[in-house]
């Protein structure tokens, strides 16, 4: 797989992972309204139809879960039920095509891309540290280090938070 390849299946997956956010407090699911769902299949090459959305909900969910160590790897295998792959030829190559039902293409294709950070990146796709943040991040520094889906929003939070409990716990009473 080319790389181009491989980091635009990597943020087609933090996309897909970092649709549930919080806003003000609120979990929210980006793909919930109807038509934002079908506009964001089909800027990612999707249909945008109703039985593809549900099996990318259903791979958001389980691929979530998994990434946050609730559920085995093994939980996401009846989402590739079906789906198989074939090599194609040509000058730069063999590459591999997904062949799955059209309306499971997307959720098979998010799960090859964790697939293919966990052989590249082993370790490296995790959830935020901000135990109050829903979104992932793919760690990418030399030391394996990042703990933040942003450091200017999260990692600003979380140290200004253990600033202040610091400060407070040494004021003496």
């Amino acid at each position: 797989m080319a790389v181009a390849d491989r980091e635009q299946q990597e943020a087609l997956l933090l996309e897909l992972l970092n649709s549930t956010p919080v806003v003000n407090g609120v979990a929210q699911d980006l793909l919930a309204d109807p038509e934002a769902a079908r506009s964001w299949q089909r800027a990612h090459g999707g249909s945008g139809t109703a039985a593809e959305l549900r099996g990318l909900v259903a791979a958001r969910d389980a691929l979530q879960e998994v990434v946050r160590g609730n559920l085995p790897a093994t939980s996401l295998a009846p989402l590739l039920d079906g789906v198989t792959s074939r090599p194609h030829l040509s000058q730069a190559g063999v590459s591999w095509q997904l062949d799955a039902p059209a309306e499971r293409r997307m959720a098979a294709e998010a799960v090859m891309a964790w697939s293919g950070v966990q052989q590249t990146l082993p370790g490296r796709l995790r959830p935020c540290a901000n135990p109050e943040c829903r979104l992932f991040l793919i760690d990418r520094s030399r030391t394996n280090k990042a703990r933040w889906c942003s450091m200017a929003v999260c990692g600003n939070r979380m140290k200004a938070r253990r600033h202040y409990q610091r400060t407070r716990d040494a004021v003496p009473d």
